[in-house]
């Protein structure tokens, strides 16, 4: 009888957690690449999750990160990146421009990019937050305004890195959210396929960045 009703209650604990866990659902595990996809409550755009190892140091994917000049060789229907404001080498500002097929108009954003490192651990976190206001509107070129980026960056031995990618963005406009929700991995999982072959570049291989420890 004991045995019975522990077996009842591993069950019904089981059950509790699937129901009750953080919600995201695998939608894509291509190359070793899983991309999830959550409801927010706030929204009806829902947020993303990569998860990946990268063949890198911490400072090898962080300088690259944080090249934002040269980001548009890996990220999804990036035309062009411009620093605005470098406040350190760890925190910058920059304004991006992202080409949309015809006939959506091109979005743009201004993101804020801060790297810390935990000193115990070493998982560095990079924070990407949009700021709405820094550059004026252009014509024609809807701004995205709302949107929070996260990076997390744990080295996990053997030259590797485990990142963990999240994002919630509305890309604003008359787009109706359904659309943006079909297409919503698209984007990651072009973008990280390019950044693994990315990272393999000379400037990147010997990377070593005075406030990173690897």
């Amino acid at each position: 009888m004991f045995k019975r009703l522990t077996l009842l209650f591993l069950l019904f604990f089981n059950c509790a957690l699937a129901q009750t866990g953080d919600g995201w659902e695998l939608k894509e595990n291509n190359n070793g690449v899983k991309i999830y996809t959550r409801d927010i409550e706030t929204s009806k755009i829902k947020a993303i999750k990569v998860e990946c190892q990268l063949d890198a140091t911490l400072s090898q994917v962080v300088s690259a990160l944080m090249d934002v000049r040269n980001s548009e060789e890996w990220l999804y229907h990036t035309a062009g990146n411009t620093i605005i404001k470098q406040v350190s080498p760890s925190e910058l500002y920059y304004y991006s421009l992202v080409e949309m097929p015809w006939p959506v108009s091109n979005r743009d954003f201004i993101a804020h990019l801060k790297v810390s490192q935990d000193a115990f651990t070493k998982v560095v976190i990079i924070d990407a937050p949009c700021v709405a206001d820094m550059v004026p509107v252009k014509p024609k070129v809807v701004r995205i305004a709302n949107s929070k980026g996260k990076w997390v960056l744990s080295p996990s031995g053997k030259g590797q890195v485990k990142v963990v990618y999240t994002l919630h963005a509305d890309p604003g406009g008359s787009i109706p959210a359904w659309i943006t929700n079909l297409f919503v991995t698209q984007g990651p999982s072009q973008s990280f396929k390019k950044l693994k072959m990315h990272l393999q570049k000379q400037v990147y291989k010997n990377a070593k960045l005075d406030y990173i420890a690897d």
